[in-house]
């Protein structure tokens, strides 16, 4: 049979960093995956270029039940630290919108990085390998130290004394995202929140959206609010119309705060008082409403918004000096807060994350063991999940190394 320190299952983001620096603090450390290739979710991510942080990470970017759990990890870990470690593998880098770091070359470097650190720390990788399962063997009478773990393997059985899962979420399953990580949890009583697409596109009607699927491809700064007052959130980002419904980063942003069967509100000229310029237009211009719009939103959303005038019952097909303060005040109004409701997302398939995930209240938020003693979840597999621009990898990182310091405290105790 053969004996490490630690097994980890999953070969991503996650559990790459936390096995090189668990294997770096002197741990004898395997890293197990079904999938022959390593961190594809980091391969993938950026356009090939990997948004591997954000400079301005804070626990208030991370949405879970306990919205504080995340708070321990991410201070002892911080974008600086990461940052660091990319500056030291010579990997050059750039930031770009609100914070975002991208490598300059590719998204292969950061890889290249992680098995450097693992090989640093003497890690073992079994790829492909399936786990068939994972059994408790024994538990010190003298707390948690000693716990003992069977793995059954493609390549064999494993003891070890301590198992992270590091196994992601549902999203992206054609880069093999799977369940195992909530089946590991299931089977030790660990309780889930329940997961669900985040960062995702949003999907609507069809019949509904026949207007707006002539809009495919149209981009566009918008603010994006959901939910009532202490409850709700809201961003400024550019939005994107699909065949299907909404994407682009507001959407995707927003996403991860909509409930099923409630409303988005969208503002499409957000940094305009529509209702002043309009009335201001009416007393200077003679342009038709059309053309006047297109001057302050993309000249295609503003004909298709005139045209849909005459559903509400208003004339915008005219010029604006001949309109009614009463059609120009409800062209405004509808532009500055247009209101829709989703009837779902695009799901696993196009979702970035996957939010909800193993319940915080039973993971201890300094090292991520659970109350199973020595299981630990660390990365996407835990009910965290971040915003989009390069929040959820900080996660991985910051999670993974309190994770890696956890295990070595706890396997050095013995």
């Amino acid at each position: 049979m053969h004996s490490f320190d630690v097994v980890i299952v999953g070969a991503g983001a996650a559990g790459l960093f936390c096995a090189g620096v668990a294997g770096q603090l002197g741990l004898k450390v395997l890293v197990i995956d079904h999938s022959e290739k390593v961190a594809e979710k980091i391969r993938i991510s950026g356009g090939g270029r990997s948004n591997f942080t954000n400079v301005d990470v804070t626990a208030a970017n991370f949405l879970s039940v306990n919205p504080r759990f995340a708070k321990s990890a991410l201070s002892r870990y911080t974008p600086a630290d990461f940052i660091a470690l990319v500056k030291k593998h010579n990997i050059a880098f750039h930031e770009k919108h609100k914070g975002q770091l991208f490598c300059d070359r590719s998204a292969e470097d950061l890889i290249a990085m992680l098995l450097a650190e693992c090989a640093a720390g003497g890690v073992e990788r079994w790829q492909p390998c399936s786990v068939k399962n994972i059994r408790f063997l024994t538990s010190s009478p003298h707390g948690n130290c000693g716990s003992s773990y069977e793995i059954e393997s493609d390549r064999g059985a494993i003891h070890c004394g301590a198992v992270v899962i590091a196994t992601g979420g549902l999203s992206i399953p054609k880069i093999g995202a799977t369940d195992f990580g909530y089946r590991i949890a299931k089977q030790f009583d660990l309780p889930l929140v329940t997961p669900r697409p985040a960062l995702v596109p949003l999907t609507f009607d069809e019949a509904a959206w026949a207007p707006f699927a002539q809009l495919s491809g149209l981009s566009l700064p918008v603010d994006i609010a959901t939910g009532a007052k202490k409850a709700g959130m809201a961003f400024r980002e550019d939005l994107l119309f699909t065949h299907r419904g909404l994407s682009g980063p507001g959407v995707l942003q927003i996403s991860s705060y909509w409930a099923e069967g409630t409303p988005i509100r969208l503002n499409l000229a957000p940094t305009i008082d529509l209702a002043k310029h309009l009335a201001e237009a009416k007393a200077t211009s003679r342009k038709r409403i059309a053309n006047e719009l297109a001057g302050l939103v993309p000249s295609r959303l503003a004909d298709t918004w005139v045209e849909q005038g005459k559903t509400r019952g208003h004339d915008w097909q005219r010029p604006v000096n001949e309109a009614s303060d009463k059609a120009l005040h409800a062209l405004a109004e509808h532009l500055s807060r247009w209101e829709l409701t989703p009837t779902g997302t695009e799901g696993y398939r196009k979702a970035e994350v996957t939010a909800g995930g193993v319940d915080t209240k039973v993971l201890s938020s300094q090292t991520l063991e659970s109350r199973q003693p020595g299981l630990f979840f660390i990365g996407e597999v835990v009910d965290v999940t971040g915003w989009l621009g390069g929040y959820n990898f900080q996660w991985a990182w910051s999670s993974g190394y309190a994770c890696a310091h956890g295990l070595a405290a706890r396997i050095n105790a013995l």
